[in-house]
């Protein structure tokens, strides 16, 4: 996976929605089980009128939350999208900041109602973990950071050196898996927090860092001097990242399923944001359905039938989103590639809305 490396400020971050006034969302402080009750967590939600939903809250473009407390990147946009859907407003979102050691906890003990946060699926997570997946909204790949000045060119160069990394994450064993496979033995430093991996690595302690390459390319633009820091070619796995949801509670995980294919399914349509309007005239039986101005989609998963249209004009579609967070003009400036819908070459694709 190409990336391009912008030692863009910080600061661009706050800068991501420039369509209309940035929805906020709330961070969530206390701890009280955000599903409850019998009738499963979308009578939950819907009960409460807010979404709960589990973030990184540390890692730019996907979901960040700054000094003033607001909320940006491609995760926390999903939760957004998922509550317009829900209640016509992507405000409607009480974010909670989760590290990678307690978001499965906090999710499996209802804390969240879903956990939209950078995480890998993978089969043991899918079948001994409790865990739901929903459709693959980043597909990524690990990848490994270095200083510059060090001179690595590939992994062979980190015989002997040490490697940090967060734990309680698919990182640890996939890098362990690699380098056993090409001999090369190293020291491995892991943290439960994401900023401490980095502090430890900007403080000299590791000669390297290791996670998926977006996270290399997040977090590079906030170290000291970004610059000074490359990513070396190697691609160590396949990461498809997405959001995930407990286990054992169908209505609920079709209800955000199809929220989610139904901005890839609108993406494919080329209806978005600024053009909704004009395709809710329209005529085609195909574009119809997916709005909801015909057939009733939208009763059958225990949502209104227009949920995607109120999540695209209100959030935009997948594509949008995507722009928004990691495209042209923002500091990551990261290509689609395997991120573009399915017609395009990318491998996004939504099954039919029928």
């Amino acid at each position: 996976m190409g990336v391009a490396l912008v030692a863009t400020p910080l600061t661009a971050c706050s800068q991501f929605y420039s369509q209309s006034p940035q929805p906020q969302g709330t961070a969530q402080t206390g701890s009280s089980p955000a599903a409850g009750g019998g009738g499963g967590t979308l009578d939950a939600a819907k009960s409460r009128g807010r979404l709960a939903c589990g973030v990184s809250g540390t890692l730019p473009g996907f979901s960040y939350v700054d000094q003033a407390g607001k909320y940006s990147g491609l995760d926390v946009d999903i939760c957004r999208a998922i509550a317009a859907a829900l209640f016509d407003d992507p405000n409607a979102v009480d974010f909670r900041n989760l590290n990678a050691k307690e978001r499965f906890t906090a999710l499996q003990a209802g804390e969240v109602d879903i956990l939209s946060r950078n995480t890998t699926w993978t089969m043991s997570r899918d079948t001994s973990v409790g865990l739901e997946f929903l459709p693959v909204t980043f597909y990524d790949g690990q990848g490994v950071m270095v200083k510059k000045s060090a001179g690595t060119k590939d992994l062979k160069g980190l015989q002997g050196k040490a490697v940090c990394m967060e734990t309680g994450t698919t990182t640890e064993q996939n890098f362990a898996d690699q380098m056993r496979k090409i001999g090369v033995k190293y020291t491995p430093l892991v943290f439960e927090d994401a900023n401490a991996v980095y502090a430890a690595y900007e403080q000299g302690r590791c000669q390297a860092v290791s996670t998926d390459r977006s996270g290399l390319v997040s977090r590079r633009t906030t170290l000291k001097n970004p610059q000074d820091n490359i990513i070396l070619d190697a691609l160590l796995s396949k990461e498809p990242l997405t959001p995930a949801v407990k286990n054992g509670d169908s209505r609920w995980f079709d209800a955000v399923k199809w929220t989610v294919f139904g901005l890839i399914e609108a993406e494919e349509l080329g209806i978005n944001s600024q053009n909704i309007d004009q395709f809710a005239k329209s005529q085609d039986p195909v574009v119809k359905r997916l709005l909801g101005t015909e057939g009733n989609l939208g009763q059958g998963a225990g949502l209104p039938n227009d949920f995607v249209a109120r999540a695209v004009r209100k959030v935009g579609n997948y594509g949008e989103i995507y722009n928004r967070n990691l495209g042209p003009g923002t500091p990551f400036n990261l290509p689609r590639g395997q991120n573009d819908i399915w017609e395009k070459g990318g491998l996004h694709y939504a099954p039919p809305f029928r």
